[in-house]
């Protein structure tokens, strides 16, 4: 009896010990891409090193296309996610406000890729991003309401605003957070929001483990 026992805690353990980790592929911009950073400063490459940190076994792609606006992202979410993808982080839609691009265009493909998610069973992150008021009041209006709405629609987790993390309050502030460029944060401001961002990550690839038990 004692050697069955033993016998049934290896089989145990070594099927833990060899279990897949959850893997997240991040879909997004030059900002998860980590532009201007070198890769082990790059958002993907922090935000794994904050999931092992925690214990989170997780491995995160990065599926960043520096450029890329939410049509880029909705061109390519068919291929993005492969069969071995069991979550995603959906980060776009800072180029869409750069170009001053129509909000009801990004509402449309990020609709597009999160009914592939949908199609595909995996849970998602969908992290927003808040509109400058340069483009006016009915513009901001529109594009801050896309990513709340369709989190709500979609049933995700959802982040308000990708920069939220660097927790300042004026772009005077930011600037040491920053990249000279303006737009891109350096490796500091990204380590502020991958802390800020890392247990909302953590809980995705939970989801995403109790779908695949």
């Amino acid at each position: 009896m004692r050697k069955v026992l033993l016998s049934g805690l290896f089989c145990l353990c070594g099927f833990m010990a060899t279990a897949e980790p959850v893997q997240i592929v991040a879909l997004g911009d030059s900002l998860t891409q980590g532009y201007g950073l070198v890769p082990e400063q790059g958002f993907v490459a922090q935000l794994q090193g904050w999931l092992f940190a925690q214990g989170v076994e997780a491995e995160v792609i990065n599926a960043g296309v520096s450029g890329d606006t939410t049509a880029g992202g909705a061109a390519r979410i068919d291929w993005t996610l492969t069969p071995e993808v069991d979550a995603m982080i959906v980060a776009l839609g800072g180029n869409d406000l750069l170009r001053g691009l129509d909000p009801a265009e990004a509402r449309g493909n990020l609709t597009r890729i999160l009914e592939a998610a949908r199609a595909a069973d995996i849970p998602v992150l969908l992290i927003g991003m808040d509109a400058p008021g340069n483009f006016g009041p009915d513009y901001k209006r529109a594009f801050d309401a896309i990513y709340p709405d369709l989190s709500a629609r979609f049933g995700t987790l959802y982040a308000r605003d990708f920069f939220a993390g660097l927790g300042v309050d004026t772009p005077a502030e930011a600037r040491a957070f920053m990249q000279p460029d303006g737009i891109h944060p350096n490796a500091e401001g990204i380590a502020r929001i991958v802390a800020a961002l890392g247990p909302q990550v953590a809980e995705l690839a939970e989801l995403a483990e109790d779908r695949g038990n």
